[in-house]
């Protein structure tokens, strides 16, 4: 099921304006299964199903209808792409949710081959971790990457009013006087932002103005945090997995007798005879000859 978390992670986040409430959610499909993840801003849900889940649940809701998995899947796919590209629902498709409990279930009713077909969505709440990784870390990365924009964009400012500087002491005049512009000073310009533009600027809503205006962003960081994560792997890294678990020291410690010994095997080899079976049994008598005999790479 990699494929379908490393999937759903790439896509961008949609605003849905169902009759009951509006949501933000995000979908992955492929012939293996479906994940869909889910919020309204308070709460996050999540479900992820495989090809023996989903005939199991299609033999539940849709008995006239026999069909392999893949065939839902598709039909899924297809009633689900316009309604997260557009936010509106499609004509051939009715889409409801409510509350159970503390799962969400988003409901579809729509014809497949001329039949009815009904889908349940039934998402549960989702866990801490898959928040952090589709919600917090990203929201993070694109924070830091707006910062180094407003940095860059002030750099380009400021070089700008040299430029301007330059030609004004070399003579040159504006032409039209409503052109002119004070020197950009970035505190001020900070302190003024923070008064007047701050909470329009900030002002969340419904989720849709994160979805209308910073999804590119969203899918840059994700796809660059998913790259960083292929190239350095945390739990695959044998060496990070061994400092960062408990007894990754003790592992440490424990495993320098043996490298110490294979080094005065080495040296000793050299010497004597090829480092085998005794190179390991004879580690004693080899730190004695050591002391008695100071003599070999470095003498």
């Amino acid at each position: 099921m990699e494929e379908l978390e490393q999937g759903l992670l790439m896509q961008p986040w949609a605003w849905l304006q169902l009759t009951e409430n509006s949501l933000l959610a995000k979908a992955y499909i492929t012939k293996q299964g479906y994940a869909l993840l889910v919020s309204d801003l308070q709460q996050v849900w999540h479900e992820q199903m495989d090809t023996t889940g989903v005939s199991q649940r299609a033999k539940e809701l849709n008995k006239r209808l026999t069909a392999p998995p893949a065939a839902f899947l598709c039909h899924l796919d297809n009633l689900l792409r316009p309604l997260l590209k557009d936010g509106a629902q499609p004509d051939d498709a009715a889409f409801s949710c409510d509350h159970v409990a503390e799962a969400l279930i988003l409901r579809v009713r729509s014809e497949l081959s001329g039949l009815p077909f009904y889908w349940h969505f039934r998402c549960s709440l989702a866990s801490p971790s898959l928040v952090s990784r589709h919600l917090i870390r990203p929201l993070m990365g694109m924070s830091l990457a707006l910062q180094c924009h407003v940095r860059e964009l002030a750099t380009l400012l400021r070089s700008k009013d040299l430029e301007i500087q330059d030609y004004q002491e070399s003579g040159a005049t504006l032409s039209r006087g409503r052109l002119k512009t004070e020197p950009f000073e970035e505190n001020s310009f900070l302190d003024k932002f923070l008064v007047e533009k701050l909470p329009e600027a900030c002002s969340v809503g419904d989720g849709r103005p994160f979805v209308t205006n910073l999804q590119s962003l969203y899918v840059a960081v994700t796809k660059q945090e998913l790259q960083v994560g292929q190239k350095h792997p945390g739990a695959g890294d044998p060496q990070t997995s061994s400092s960062a678990s408990p007894g990754g020291t003790d592992n440490q410690l424990l495993s320098q007798p043996e490298q110490l010994g294979s080094s005065e095997a080495s040296s000793s080899a050299l010497e004597k005879e090829p480092a085998g079976i005794a190179g390991l049994t004879q580690r004693p008598q080899l730190s004695k000859a050591k002391r008695k005999k100071p003599r070999g790479l470095f003498s």
